[in-house]
This record gives C-alpha cells, structure tokens and sequence, in this order.
C-alpha cells in the first residue's frame, strides 16, 4: 500500500496548482480532458472504497453500479466542474480510500471485489491495491503535467509488468507467447506503457488493454 499512497502523494501535489483551462485541456485520452481524467480518477478511488465497506461486511459488489454506462456519464458529469472542485474531489476520494485500507479487517482482505467496469472476473480485494496504483500512476502520466511514463517508479512497473504479461500471454494460443523482439528490447517503463497503448511500435499490433 506504501507505493501506491506515494502515487497519491505524487498526483495531488502534481494536481495542486492546476487552473480552470488547464482542466479543459485534451489529452492523448480520445475525448478525454483533464476534467475528465482527473474526474474518473475520484470515481474509481470511490468505487474502491465500497468494494472494500462490502468486502468488511463479508459481501461481494460490482465496482460501478449501472456498469460502464453509470462509470461513463459519472465522469462526464464531474469533467466540467472548475479546477478547484476537481482536485478538491480527488483528494477527498483518495483519502476516504486510504482510510479504507487502513481500517480493512482479516475478513476484508479475504474477500473479493466483482466485475469491473471491463467485465472482468472477481478481483480479491488484495488485488485492487495494486489496481489504484496502476489507475494513479498511468492517468497521472495521461494528464501530461510534467509526469510520464518515464516517471513511473520502478516498483511499480516491476508488479505490473508480471500483471500485464500473463494477461497477455493467456489470451494468445499456446506456444505464441513470446513478447515480440522489439518489445523484449524496450525498457521495463517503455514495456509497460506499450501493454498500456501509451505508446507504439512499428510494427507490433497494439496490445488489448487489460
């Protein structure tokens, strides 16, 4: 949890002096500002925190009520809001969360957080650490504030690269699950941000997002 809380630490300060139309600025996200990064970010910290309220209460939840289409118009009604909101909002949600983790229970971390707004299988609540770290530390990169992937400390990228990698290897047939030369010859950071869609190599088809 001590990586990904030095995450939050890092947004909020990166966050801090943002202005109105420094949140109206696009990202490399399609459609996407940084409201709306910075919107989503305040979200998934909040459906972290009632995966972990059901988790203690020995229940299982979905990590977005209504799915994708509730996940979608949440950020979208958060985007526009003045820059002094938006971070005000992230940092109170990344605080309720830490605040979560620190009063979670043996019978909270035994349990599972289900489906992701993806679709996904159940996640074992000691999976989402993790999760919120990968969320902080690439959409952190993604609001192009003098933070990339470049930055993205290598502990991190060490857990998330292993993630990534079976990801990607159980969904190719089997005997096909050699990362491609050119990406072998990345740099861990570089790696990650391919897995990611971040960036591109000629090439190598993209990556499906996990």
């Amino acid at each position: 949890m001590s990586g990904a809380a030095a995450a939050h630490q890092r947004l909020l300060s990166a966050i801090n002096g943002l202005s109105d139309d420094d949140c109206r600025t696009p990202t490399a996200l399609p459609g996407w500002s940084r409201g709306h990064v910075l919107s989503h970010l305040a979200r998934n910290a909040d459906s972290h925190v009632r995966m972990f309220e059901a988790a203690t209460r020995g229940m299982e939840v979905e990590q977005y009520v209504g799915g994708t289409s509730t996940r979608s118009a949440e950020i979208e009604a958060g985007a526009g809001r003045s820059a002094s909101e938006l971070v005000t909002d992230v940092r109170v949600s990344i605080y309720s969360l830490e605040a979560a983790w620190a009063s979670a229970s043996a019978t909270t971390w035994a349990g599972f957080g289900i489906k992701s707004h993806s679709g996904g299988a159940r996640v074992p609540i000691v999976d989402l650490v993790l999760m919120r770290w990968c969320e902080t530390e690439v959409h952190h990169a993604d609001l192009d504030i003098g933070f990339d992937h470049r930055d993205w400390t290598p502990l991190f990228v060490r857990y998330d690269l292993d993630r990534q990698l079976m990801a990607w290897r159980a969904r190719k047939p089997m005997g096909l699950t050699t990362l491609p030369d050119s990406i072998l010859k990345l740099t861990p950071n570089e790696r990650l941000a391919w897995f990611y869609n971040r960036i591109t190599v000629d090439g190598v088809p993209a990556p499906q997002v996990y």
